[in-house]
């Protein structure tokens, strides 16, 4: 390939090598690849060069021409430097990228319990829980659109509040009477037979919801918020499901 647009595909060669392209980066160049005899010469010459050009990238002043200096002929100095540069650049990338995802998941982790706590507190971890409690419950008890329903065969009790918010809808299920341990989820049944699962929490041995209960915290019944894009009037009913498929209760909307 000549010109412009295969000399930049020439000098993926190295990020090629250390396998630092993504995926759709990745496939461009095996087509350049495929019909480019220098690029296919360039990939065998630097078989096994990874764990060099990686130490380097994360070296201060990489790049320089010292360090192109201290490598091999083959490559050209003039190549490796280019390649340093380039995996410094992507590893730099990379670790930004890493960055944001961790604040992304630290976010998830901190925001999580807001979303499913007992009225209780759950397990008395701490203050955090306490507030989390509160906001959930509080939340709950601020909607006005709310509907009950008792499953006959499980005996289970859920009371979904909803509001309409400019993304879709906006719920919190108190649900009661109900033994663990088990896994579940909130989903909303759109009258289109779409199904978005709204929250899902755990509920331990002892329950949740239990009017004759020893055990204090079973005593409460359990608050899990959550949000669906469906509108509350595109939402047909609300289903309580473990998460081995066993429905709890379903209550109308």
């Amino acid at each position: 390939m000549q010109g412009s647009q295969g000399s930049n595909e020439h000098e993926t060669v190295g990020a090629y090598a250390l396998g630092i392209l993504d995926d759709a980066e990745a496939t461009a160049f095996e087509a350049h690849l495929a019909t480019c005899e220098w690029c296919a010469q360039q990939l065998d010459e630097l078989a096994g060069m990874e764990p060099m050009l990686a130490a380097l990238a994360d070296l201060p002043g990489s790049g320089t021409p010292a360090i192109g200096e201290s490598l091999s002929a083959k490559p050209s100095p003039r190549l490796v430097e280019r390649l340093v540069d380039d995996v410094g650049e992507r590893r730099a990338m990379k670790r930004r990228r890493s960055f944001y995802m961790i604040a992304a998941a630290a976010a998830l982790i901190i925001a999580g319990p807001l979303a499913v706590i007992a009225a209780n507190g759950g397990d008395n971890s701490g203050q955090k829980g306490t507030v989390a409690a509160a906001t959930a419950k509080d939340t709950f008890e601020t909607l006005s659109d709310k509907v009950t329903a008792t499953d006959k065969s499980t005996k289970v009790t859920a009371t979904v509040a909803m509001t309409k918010k400019d993304w879709g809808t906006l719920g919190v299920v108190e649900l009661s009477n109900v033994k663990g341990p088990l896994k579940c989820s909130l989903i909303a049944v759109g009258k289109n037979g779409e199904r978005e699962t709204m929250s899902s929490w755990s509920v331990p041995a002892w329950g949740y919801g239990i009017a004759n209960a020893t055990k204090a915290e079973a005593k409460a019944p359990l608050y899990a918020q959550g949000g669906a894009a469906l509108t509350p009037n595109q939402i047909d009913h609300f289903e309580v499901m473990t998460f081995d498929g066993k429905k709890l209760v379903e209550v109308d909307a």
